[in-house]
């Protein structure tokens, strides 16, 4: 059915295409002239202010000009004042003032505007703060007509309707696409793009030698049908949830979470449609009969941070959750920054603080329960047992009072420790610090040993079996109400759930919930949900959104640079039935995302911003390691499951406030991918960590691509990475006869490559050498051997010439 939708995709844009070019049409006033003026001008030349008289915030005020007459001069952006002040030209401050200059290639936008009249709708309003309702983005999508083109179908290598948007674009700039990359270049980008693993030397043989015209195409299909392409996108999913396998704040105790983890791989993996991915996490308790698997979702909003210290206010940190996952549901769905409005209203966007409150009156209903994953006689097993537990804690306590109001005044200094744990509630203290004081108290008071002994031996037995956090609707609403400056203590007015007026409304409810809210979220008449999902898809193959600001869908947000194709694509979301797969699938087959990343980008598109090229991306820190162990032979493919816990350096919880162990896996969890590693939020897995992976402490839409020593150093040094290395080196040793064939292996291996003439001479000299220095130093060749068998110099050899080779900026790169 999907090559058949494809190929009607297809036909019908072939239609359109008549034998001559259309001239390109000028910008978009809402979508993308405005959007500029807003985030560059507004601020000294809107309602609040005129600086030289002048407002632009419409186009009839720009027409009238200010101090110095018009602002522009239609059809002759030659002549008119706001390009020569924007490009600073001679005689002609340059706006804006005190902000980095316009970008060139935004300039350009707003040139072609006026050269092609300066055209606006005529209800263009003046930026009053109501904006929403003209706002490019808060208009509903309209499925645009697929731009004509030239020679019909199959013309410049044009795929499917992607490919008509962008090479219009690239036409008017007279630019031109790159050719396709080479097959097994385009075999390892999909393959990494989709799954997260690179694609074995008989895959790439396979693919190369496929001749029929559809070979491509069954590789998509293939990585698409992968159990691995849900932990590939699933762990994209994960940073916009904030997971990680701790509570935060500086106590960060463990927490059970990871069937979450599991809900999204298995969701994803069978392509359930994202309206109902949405309204299971968001809501999925509320659901009629609601399943065990449609509960778990709900746990996306149970990755906030959980504070334990002593002395909190439990009221100020709940709220703060309930804060968060307001200002988390605005960044994922809709693209705003609705997090500015707790205090105030939005500055820019058409959203107030009572609509902020109002949103805050969906989630504050929520009560927060471990739901246990368990059989009904496990269940209430354990609920007998917690029961008498706390009974005994609540005894001890009661000792610990007595005992440690007994301890003199010049004593309590000293014991200081054990006050501070004494003030704890039972919920914030973490197993140790129970532990701790209890050795104490026995320790003071001998007759409670025995106590302390039935209550360790009732903790450790018992059934054992997995918990997981969710929301639960109460019975009894909580009152919501405006906090006056954000502040929680300073009770406002009184606010029921609503949505904010600039958006659809709600379908009527007596009394709207969070199901409410979630089908409200993925309501077609949505003008955002759709636009900013399949934008944050665009930017994982092209590293940037069609909008750049994919956090950021508002007024102060960057406009898209390709409008047209946006619309069509969240139009096409809608319509596929909200298939994940199926806007993956059109992109991944597209002549754009198919071309070369070689060559030097062309002097009017110097950041590639109109596509006429692929772009190079670094890869995620996870998808490095599984790359290792994938090239190595020692990946565990195993799906789901609790968090593991490879090696890492020592003393990462030097400073930490809670000192911790990392007892490393020695089994094949050892060997698992990334996206399981386990994750503390105080002291994340540093080789993550130094590859710009998120601290989970709020949604991260965006990892940042940063370039720095530390990255070599970890390749070259971390003990997992040394411990890839020798897998590496022990691989190519056994499947191999001689070193030419070893070195060839471990490119094809790492690199999905055959090494060239100049590096097989370079590497096979670099062995030489180091077989030497291992041959006299044989302690040190013990030492790198790495237990690989065999000669040890010339295994501690191979081990550094596979350090080498894992090492390659080409490694961690997806071309």
């Amino acid at each position: 059915m999907t090559e058949i939708r494809i190929a009607i995709l297809l036909v019908s844009v072939g239609l359109l295409w008549p034998a001559t070019a259309a001239a390109a049409a000028p910008p978009d006033y809402l979508k993308e002239v405005k959007p500029l003026l807003a985030k560059n001008c507004f601020q000294c030349h809107g309602l609040k202010a005129q600086k030289g008289g002048l407002r632009v915030d419409t186009v009839k005020e720009l027409l009238a000009g200010g101090d110095t007459g018009p602002a522009i001069v239609p059809g002759k952006s030659g002549e008119s004042l706001l390009i020569a002040a924007l490009s600073g030209a001679e005689g002609v401050t340059r706006m804006p003032l005190k902000k980095p200059a316009m970008p060139a290639e935004q300039i350009a936008i707003l040139k072609a505007w006026i050269d092609a009249g300066a055209t606006a709708p005529s209800n263009d309003p003046p930026d009053d703060g109501k904006q929403g309702q003209t706002h490019w983005a808060f208009i509903p999508p309209v499925r645009p007509d697929v731009p004509p083109l030239p020679n019909g179908r199959g013309s410049d290598g044009i795929r499917n309707p992607i490919d008509a948007f962008i090479l219009a674009r690239l036409r008017a700039a007279g630019l031109r696409p790159s050719p396709e990359a080479d097959r097994a270049t385009l075999l390892r980008r999909v393959s990494l793009d989709l799954t997260g693993l690179p694609p074995s030397a008989d895959e790439v043989a396979a693919f190369v030698a496929d001749t029929r015209p559809d070979a491509y195409d069954r590789v998509v299909d293939r990585l698409l049908a992968s159990p691995h392409y849900g932990e590939r996108w699933g762990r994209h999913w994960l940073d916009l949830a904030r997971y990680a396998d701790s509570n935060g704040y500086s106590i960060d105790a463990p927490r059970e979470i990871w069937k979450f983890r599991d809900y999204v791989i298995d969701a994803l993996n069978r392509d359930l449609p994202f309206d109902q991915f949405t309204i299971e996490q968001i809501a999925g308790d509320l659901l009629p009969d609601a399943t065990l698997e449609q509960k778990v979702a709900t746990g996306f909003h149970r990755n906030t941070q959980i504070n334990q210290e002593g002395g909190i206010d439990p009221e100020q940190f709940r709220v703060e959750a309930v804060a968060d996952r307001v200002s988390t549901t605005g960044v994922v769905w809709l693209g705003l920054t609705l997090g500015c409005c707790r205090c105030h209203d939005h500055k820019y966007d058409p959203v107030t603080q009572k609509e902020f409150y109002q949103l805050f009156a969906f989630l504050n209903n929520c009560d927060e329960p471990n739901l246990p994953l368990a059989t009904p006689e496990q269940a209430a097993e354990r609920a007998r047992r917690d029961e008498q537990l706390q009974k005994l804690e609540d005894e001890l306590r009661q000792e610990e009072t007595r005992i440690l109001t007994a301890i003199p005044e010049e004593e309590r200094e000293k014991n200081r420790e054990y006050f501070v744990i004494h003030n704890l509630g039972s919920v914030q203290r973490t197993d140790q610090q129970k532990q701790t004081i209890y050795r104490f108290i026995s320790g003071r008071d001998p007759k409670l040993k025995s106590k302390v002994a039935e209550y360790n031996r009732l903790k450790r037995g018992g059934p054992k079996f997995t918990t997981t956090m969710v929301l639960a609707e109460r019975k009894t609403p909580r009152e919501s109400y405006v906090h006056v400056k954000g502040d929680f203590t300073r009770k406002g007015d009184t606010v029921s759930p609503a949505v904010p007026s600039a958006l659809h409304t709600l379908e009527d409810a007596e009394k709207p919930n969070r199901l409410d809210l979630a089908r409200w979220l993925v309501d077609k008449r949505n003008p955002l949900v759709a636009r900013v999902t399949v934008n944050r898809v665009w930017q994982h193959y092209f590293g940037k959104g069609i909008v750049d600001t994919e956090n950021d869908f508002g007024i102060q947000g960057t406009p898209p640079t390709h409008p047209e194709l946006l619309d069509w694509l969240a139009c096409e979301f809608m319509d596929s039935g909200w298939s994940f797969k199926s806007v993956h699938r059109l992109i991944v087959t597209s002549a754009t995302y198919r071309q070369s990343s070689s060559g030097k980008p062309p002097a009017a598109d110097a950041t590639n911003r109109l596509l006429s090229r692929q772009n190079r991306l670094r890869l995620e820190g996870e998808v490095i390691r599984d790359c290792g162990l994938t090239a190595s032979g020692l990946l565990y493919r195993k799906l789901h499951g609790p968090s593991v816990r490879p090696p890492q350096p020592d003393g990462v919880y030097k400073f930490t406030q809670v000192k911790r162990e990392w007892p490393a896996d020695t089994g094949p969890e050892r060997f698992r991918r990334g996206l399981y590693t386990y994750f503390w939020r105080a002291a994340p897995y540093p080789a993550l960590l130094v590859f710009d992976a998120p601290d989970a402490s709020a949604a991260c839409t965006r990892r940042l691509r940063s370039n720095t020593p530390l990255q070599a150093l970890t390749l070259l040094n971390d003990e997992a990475y040394v411990e890839l290395a020798a897998g590496l080196a022990d691989r190519v040793l056994r499947e191999a006869a001689d070193d030419v064939g070893r070195l060839r292996l471990a490119y094809q291996a790492s690199l999905g490559r055959q090494p060239s003439a100049a590096e097989v001479e370079r590497l096979t000299r670099f062995l030489a050498e180091q077989k030497r220095e291992y041959e006299s130093d044989p302690d040190a060749a013990k030492q790198f051997a790495k237990g690989v068998p065999g000669d040890e110099a010339t295994a501690a050899a191979w081990v550094a010439v596979a350090r080498v080779v894992l090492n390659l900026d080409e490694f961690i790169t997806r071309e």
